[in-house]
């Protein structure tokens, strides 16, 4: 099964604390509170996948890399089951983020927020009301336009809403073998945020979840440039 392919990148394992719905991941100096990354994996998935997402290595491996470069990483279980649940499903990211924000340990005014895959269609809130406490949205291999026949809200338009994500720095990881339909979305977000402040890391010859389907230096380069990216906007 290739959701529990290892990450590509090596990183250092850590135990969670484990919420019901979020699990966190410390990193080793939390002299004052640090800055949090919010790992918010793909979907829709139907409720009988197991392991959950937060449990698939990916994305603990990429909420462990931000906790061996000091900031607290975080993976939630947002709980996405069917394409009618996106909006129950932001709630649970928002949720998931005031959570963090009301731990002592996380600086409340440094955050980053990271959607993968599925999960890029959440990121249209943001952009359209952006916190102040939000200091970047991070987008992976992301879907940014719902599939045909998608009963999706229209609210959940990524592509519309750039337009108002002021100064917001966006992260864009994009893979050069990515679905068709996932990459003619994502090559229309990239013109409608000509205006935004949006950096794009390019996997070339990466697959949808090269970060754990193509063990090769393209893939560990391009994680680490937009963990690099995303820290950078924390600091």
């Amino acid at each position: 099964m290739d959701f529990l392919k290892p990450f590509v990148l090596p990183v250092e394992a850590r135990t969670p604390e484990r919420q019901e719905f979020l699990d966190i991941y410390l990193p080793d100096d939390l002299a004052g509170p640090r800055p949090a990354v919010l790992v918010v994996p793909g979907g829709p998935l139907p409720a009988e996948v197991r392991p959950t997402q937060r449990d698939w290595p990916v994305f603990q491996g990429y909420a462990l890399l931000a906790a061996s470069r000091g900031a607290i990483g975080a993976v939630v279980d947002h709980r996405l089951y069917s394409p009618e649940a996106y909006a129950v499903g932001a709630s649970n990211v928002e949720a998931a983020l005031e959570t963090l924000r009301s731990d002592p340990r996380v600086d409340e005014n440094r955050l980053a927020v990271w959607f993968y895959s599925g999960s890029g269609l959440f990121a249209a809130d943001w952009f359209r009301q952006t916190p102040s406490w939000l200091r970047v949205v991070a987008l992976s291999y992301p879907l940014l336009a719902p599939f045909p026949g998608w009963p999706v809200e229209p609210r959940f338009d990524p592509i519309a809403a750039v337009a108002e994500a002021g100064d917001l720095p966006i992260v864009l990881t994009r893979v050069g073998n990515e679905n068709p339909w996932m990459a003619q979305a994502v090559e229309k977000f990239v013109t409608a945020a000509a205006k935004a402040n949006l950096e794009i890391v390019d996997v070339p010859d990466g697959q949808h979840t090269f970060d754990a389907k193509d063990d090769t230096d393209e893939s560990r380069d391009a994680i680490t440039r937009a963990m690099d990216l995303v820290l950078a906007r924390l600091a």
